[in-house]
């Protein structure tokens, strides 16, 4: 269930909404198009899953679905989905993963899908922060210490998951982070799409500016190493640029590997089969995590 209009980043609708929010709020509410709506669940797709309810930090009340391993269970992954739809419309992502043996923590940011609340920018990475915390409690809860956890992060989802994991003291009990069609800054990747309208081709540097500094991805992800980073990204990707997957690339340390989608547009990365198993490789195979007393 993968709902690809829900992947639209700021469409010409937007860009022209953009004018009008650039004189009121700001640009940053045009980073979110939630839906309340779920058009489904996993068990439309033959998934096993169970309702996962937990809090932010200022207590807003957040929704997900934890989807367990088929088998014996060999890691578990928690997803940050992209700006637009919710859970639901963006669960065909992470379907696949419980077949092979990946456990599944899918959640909505405030304001999406049953999360309470309004979206910005500070409050998802409050989310991103509680559902860091949730992911290793759903570990301990499941008895999966000891199996390596990951983070797959798509869209703004990548770009939230690397602030926010860099930030986290918990960044040390992850084993793996995945970046999939992940924008390097906010400022920036509005430029771009603004860029691309000749009504606000002009006003880019303008209207950029109204965006809330202080969670660009580039300047954080060289805190993340050791953690293991794995960065994709469509060379044709018509939303987010490939030119910001190199910017995150360049800018993180080792380890770190970056892989281009020849032909993919914007998350094409995960319909292949091989880097599906370059994915879950990656997280089997890494590292054992630190305690939560180090």
């Amino acid at each position: 269930m993968v709902d690809r209009a829900a992947l639209v980043f700021l469409s010409r609708r937007a860009v022209l909404a953009l004018l009008i929010a650039a004189a009121t709020a700001g640009c940053t509410d045009l980073f979110f198009h939630p839906s309340r709506t779920l058009p489904g669940s996993p068990a439309d797709l033959g998934l096993a899953y169970r309702d996962v309810w937990f809090e932010a930090v200022d207590g807003t009340p957040l929704h997900g679905w934890f989807l367990p391993a088929r088998g014996d269970p060999k890691g578990l992954l928690l997803h940050l989905h992209g700006n637009a739809g919710n859970v639901a419309t963006h669960l065909g992502f992470v379907a696949w993963l419980p077949a092979e043996g990946i456990s599944v923590l899918t959640f909505d940011y405030r304001g999406y899908g049953r999360s309470e609340g309004t979206p910005t920018l500070a409050g998802v990475h409050l989310d991103a922060e509680a559902a860091l915390a949730q992911t290793l409690h759903l570990q301990t809860e499941g008895g999966l210490t000891g199996r390596p956890v990951g983070v797959l992060g798509q869209s703004l989802g990548g770009s939230v998951a690397v602030t926010a994991l860099a930030r986290s003291d918990l960044k040390r009990r992850f084993n793996l982070l995945v970046v999939d069609g992940a924008f390097s800054s906010y400022r920036q990747i509005v430029r771009d799409k603004l860029a691309e309208f000749w009504l606000t081709w002009p006003l880019k540097g303008l209207l950029s500016a109204g965006i809330e500094e202080g969670y660009d991805p580039v300047d954080a992800i060289a805190t993340l190493a050791p953690l293991p980073l794995i960065i994709l990204h469509g060379d044709l990707d018509p939303v987010v640029p490939l030119a910001h997957g190199k910017a995150l690339y360049d800018a993180a340390h080792e380890p770190k590997q970056f892989w281009v989608v020849r032909g993919g547009g914007h998350l094409d990365a995960l319909a292949t089969p091989e880097l599906r198993a370059l994915v879950v490789t990656a997280l089997i195979t890494a590292a054992p995590q630190a305690t939560a007393t180090e």
